[in-house]
């Protein structure tokens, strides 16, 4: 019998002012390597109010022909390809090295379906609504582990960018 590992979830005063300042500091050190992206911070530390694992994403948008030779000179810097994570032509997923907190950067092709990232942050920044539902839905399903608290995470993300008229990487 496989035992379930609950997700354990921090209010955003837990961790928000932590996240802001270690994205800061990787945002600098990512211009730095990759001069040609635009650096976004992302995820639940980039919206008010949103409760987290504690961890930081970063989305890190090149122009498309600056794709791979971006993901190259992040992987020279020292960060590694997140495992177990989606890798396309348009979207690699690697872990910064060495901050206080878990880092991941979403390098992401400008005007790919995989800028929904930033839709989808824009999205619960604006409506405190959407902030309350995803804070309660990520509670609900804490307990269950960590696969069944992604899935329900992907529903809600996709209804989101649905009702936003935003288009999907899955679709």
């Amino acid at each position: 019998m496989t035992r379930v590992t609950a997700v354990t979830l921090l209010e955003s005063a837990q961790y928000q002012d932590d996240a802001a300042a270690t994205f800061a500091a990787v945002a600098a050190q990512v211009a730095a390597i990759v001069p040609q992206a635009r650096i976004e911070h992302i995820g639940a530390s980039s919206i008010p109010g949103a409760v987290s694992k504690g961890d930081l994403d970063i989305c890190v948008l090149v122009p498309p022909q600056d794709h791979a030779p971006g993901v190259a000179a992040l992987e020279a810097a020292g960060c590694s390809a997140k495992a177990d994570t989606l890798r396309a032509p348009d979207l690699c997923m690697l872990l910064w090295p060495g901050a206080t907190m878990d880092v991941a950067l979403q390098v992401v092709a400008c005007g790919s379906p995989f800028e929904c990232f930033l839709h989808f942050r824009d999205a619960l920044r604006a409506d405190s609504a959407l902030v309350a539902e995803y804070n309660r839905l990520k509670q609900r399903f804490a307990s269950e582990g960590m696969d069944r608290y992604r899935e329900e995470k992907a529903r809600f993300i996709t209804q989101v960018l649905r009702a936003a008229g935003k288009p999907l990487a899955a679709e």
